[in-house]
């Protein structure tokens, strides 16, 4: 549960998961390569805005997941690009540090061609 490419889950479309898109560097904090989707993006600034508020918090993937009720695991594979949350799980971790990780629009590099 909580994870865009759990078994069963369909993706909305054929993006692949976040960290494939890194194109030099380590996942977060990687340069992401030219045409990389909007959910790369989303992906890459979510997983910072967590590992930020982890260690702000002294949280651990144990502890966070004992709080919020989402699997360590699941908490895991979002800091490391290998998913992306689901509203559930975007709820839960905001909720728990009482702050918006979710990054919108800005996660957008200022040259991303817009539609």
């Amino acid at each position: 549960m909580g994870a865009w490419d759990d078994l069963g889950m369909p993706r909305s479309s054929n993006d692949q998961v976040p960290a494939e898109y890194v194109a030099d560097g380590v996942w977060p904090h990687a340069t992401l390569a030219p045409g990389a989707p909007v959910s790369a993006y989303y992906g890459q600034a979510f997983a910072r805005n967590l590992e930020r508020a982890m260690n702000a918090t002294g949280h651990t993937l144990r502890s966070l997941a004992e709080v919020t009720g989402v699997t360590h695991s699941t908490v895991s594979r979002v800091l490391n690009g290998k998913v992306m949350p689901d509203l559930g799980t975007l709820a839960r971790l905001e909720a728990a540090f009482g702050l918006q990780l979710w990054p919108g629009p800005a996660a957008l590099p200022p040259d991303f061609m817009r539609p």
